[in-house]
């Protein structure tokens, strides 16, 4: 639905343009008739058609302008199409040739127990791979869809955080201590799984993206304005300021395709972006007050304050 709107202003300027063009060219041709017939007679009508004439030259090279403004954006969309492709590509075929050798080492050789659970292990840990795979994909597909009303409801938002900073620690297999909490209890009206959407996937970005030694903040606040401000620091490289405006892009991934070392589709902030403004919030990047790394802040209307201090 989204692609048919996309295409149907640039549709409508090519329309516009070929008019303005029939209409400009006939126009000189009455212009160039008028004038071979030069009297006093055609000399009000040929200053009109002049004037028109111009307005429509002017429109013209308008619409040619913005034409081909919408063929840039379209290119680089493609561009990212393409990335985005060549991502889910390797996404997929890495885990799926890795559990093909493990099943093809246990059904042809003999071996110990202990090294059959690490086969074990290894082919979970690339389900998992595939099935968060899925997953991201199929939220990118569904996150242009209308929410019910009625599936609202009031959620904790510490305890989203929390549960969300769990997962990712568990699949990553870091230890739950390297991500550190600052958070009040706040609960806001939305769906509990868009918040676990917007959160385990920045969350998961600012584990990915860390430093060597990875170390992530999550802090909740409530303002006294009654927003909620959710702020998710690293200490990884950080977003190069004149980028922080297009990560949020669909298929957007910062650097080139085949020299990246971590996996992704480029479909997590475009989700997080997405479900934040339907909520009712914004998200954008703001720089560390100290050190390296990126700050994701996300401002949600809070419902109410919950009569307690999250530990």
């Amino acid at each position: 639905m989204s692609s048919r709107r996309s295409l149907r202003l640039p549709i409508i300027l090519a329309v516009v343009m070929i008019l303005i063009l029939i209409i400009l060219t006939v126009g000189w041709v009455l212009l160039s008739v008028f004038g071979a017939m030069a009297n006093s007679r055609f000399a009000g009508l040929n200053w009109t058609l002049l004037s028109v004439g111009t307005v429509f030259i002017v429109a013209l090279l308008a619409g040619v302008i913005i034409y081909l403004v919408f063929s840039i954006k379209t290119i680089n969309f493609n561009q990212r199409q393409a990335n985005f492709l060549d991502s889910v590509t390797h996404e997929f075929k890495s885990p799926i040739a890795s559990m093909k050798l493990c099943l093809q080492t246990l059904s042809r050789h003999q071996v110990s127990d202990e090294e059959r659970e690490s086969f074990h292990r290894y082919m979970m840990e690339d389900l998992d791979r595939l099935d968060t795979l899925v997953n991201q994909v199929l939220n990118a597909g569904r996150v242009d869809m209308a929410p019910v009303e009625d599936e609202a409801e009031d959620v904790s938002l510490d305890d989203v955080l929390r549960e969300c900073s769990e997962t990712v620690c568990s699949r990553y297999r870091v230890p739950p201590e390297t991500i550190q909490y600052d958070v009040e209890a706040c609960c806001v009206r939305a769906r509990q799984v868009d918040l676990e959407l917007i959160f385990r996937n920045l969350i998961d970005n600012a584990v990915k993206y860390a430093g060597a030694e990875p170390k992530v903040e999550v802090d909740l606040k409530r303002h006294s304005s009654g927003k909620v401000i959710v702020q998710i620091r690293d200490n990884g490289a950080g977003i190069p300021q004149t980028l922080r405006h297009k990560v949020f892009e669909r298929f957007r991934r910062l650097g080139l395709e085949l020299e990246r070392e971590k996996p992704g589709t480029g479909l997590g902030l475009f989700i997080v972006r997405t479900l934040v403004r339907r909520l009712g919030g914004q998200v954008r990047v703001r720089d560390r007050e100290s050190g390296t790394g990126a700050v994701l802040e996300v401002e949600l209307p809070a419902k109410r304050v919950v009569g307690r201090k999250a530990s």
